[in-house]
């Protein structure tokens, strides 16, 4: 699997998985209604951040992260990143792959430390990954996230120094 920074080439790959997770419900508060070009808003970071790929040896793009400063000012040494992978390359080490790839940009960078603002507490998955990765939980928020499962549920607030 190769990470590369995401080109505009890579959006008509990207999209159709980040329409999928958003529409879910289940792990992004992004409102279901977003045309493509506000959704490649959202996720396209612009300097100093970043935007990457995860592809797989048949060039399919397997999963994405976007990644730069979690405050501007005074709070812009702590970085954020935001992670989707496409369904059908769940299981397959693409989120592990992206994180370590964006941990290791943000120390590249000069970050402190990288914070997630809000993981969702039901995405046993994500939360699992990432305290593999040495993040902990601060605090939940409580019922911040309204699921369409589980209803409302509570948002991780996760972090990890560099």
């Amino acid at each position: 699997m190769l990470i590369r920074p995401a080109t505009a080439a890579d959006w008509p790959a990207i999209w159709p998985f980040f329409r999928d997770i958003v529409d879910a419900g289940e792990t992004y508060a992004y409102p279901p209604d977003l045309t493509s070009e506000a959704a490649r808003a959202l996720w396209t970071a612009e300097p100093p951040g970043t935007t990457v790929v995860a592809v797989g040896e048949d060039g399919e793009v397997l999963g994405s992260a976007r990644s730069g400063p979690n405050r501007p000012g005074r709070g812009a040494h702590v970085a954020t990143a935001s992670f989707m992978v496409a369904p059908a390359a769940a299981g397959r080490g693409v989120g592990r792959a992206l994180g370590e790839h964006v941990l290791a940009w943000a120390r590249g960078e000069g970050y402190r430390s990288m914070q997630f603002n809000a993981v969702v507490e039901t995405n046993t998955a994500a939360v699992r990954l990432w305290r593999s990765l040495g993040f902990r939980i601060l605090t939940t928020v409580p019922e911040a996230f309204d699921h369409p499962r589980h209803g409302y549920v509570g948002l991780h607030v996760m972090w990890r120094e560099l």
